[in-house]
């Protein structure tokens, strides 16, 4: 899943980034407001990571564009600020959480899942697919009852196929969950990992089929072809 960091602090962007990374997430950052607003209007994201007193346009117009353009992307902002009416604000406008600095990352790694799950499968951490699940909390799935050893990456691709489970994801999509701007992607990646997670699925029923020309399909259960 992809974030988008939005903070001024170089030394507070650069522990969150590291730190969602280390989490398996997609991080982007961006340090004022204007390159925030160009940025949710031109790519896709999952959650956004919101400081209320940014440079050249603030947290509270950036939220109110993204909502006055029907983006219903979960919105968790940061702030210094203690004031009540601050925060009354920015739930109005159309946060979806809040959390005042200083703060611990665990707190905020808790609230970034939670945040993820409400806006991709409806606030449930667990997505089924037939004999297959995804704890996409813990970062576990399961075939038929048993453990499922994925890398980080296969995790990543799976619950991006799940999640649009019945319909193309094409390579771009993938990469732009799995990796930030700044990362380099190789051209063979997304296969790879598709690859990988084919030898481990397709024993049990679970086919992830290739459309020409298009992306991947992750088939419903009880649709799979030979």
């Amino acid at each position: 899943m992809r974030i988008l960091i939005v903070e001024d602090d170089p030394v507070l962007a650069d522990g969150l980034t590291r730190s969602l990374r280390a989490a398996d997430y997609a991080v982007d950052c961006v340090t004022d407001g204007s390159e925030a607003d160009h940025a949710l209007t031109t790519q896709n994201c999952d959650l956004v990571i919101l400081d209320l007193a940014l440079p050249r346009m603030d947290g509270f117009e950036v939220l109110r564009r993204l909502r006055r353009r029907g983006s219903r992307i979960p919105v968790l902002m940061l702030t210094a600020r203690d004031a009540l009416e601050d925060r009354v604000k920015g739930l109005d406008l159309g946060a979806d959480d809040y959390l005042t600095k200083p703060f611990d990352l665990p707190e905020l790694e808790a609230r970034v899942r939670a945040l993820i799950r409400r806006g991709q499968s409806g606030g449930g951490s667990v997505i089924a697919h037939g004999a297959l699940t995804l704890d996409t909390a813990g970062r576990r799935a399961t075939l038929n009852g048993e453990p499922l050893e994925l890398s980080a990456r296969e995790i990543g691709v799976l619950e991006v196929l799940m999640l649009r489970s019945g319909r193309v994801v094409n390579k771009e999509q993938l990469a732009e969950q799995l990796y930030g701007w700044d990362e380099e992607v190789g051209p063979n990646a997304i296969e790879v990992y598709v690859h990988r997670l084919r030898k481990k699925l397709e024993p049990a029923g679970v086919a992830i089929r290739t459309i020409r020309g298009l992306g991947y399909l992750l088939e419903k259960p009880g649709h799979a072809q030979e």
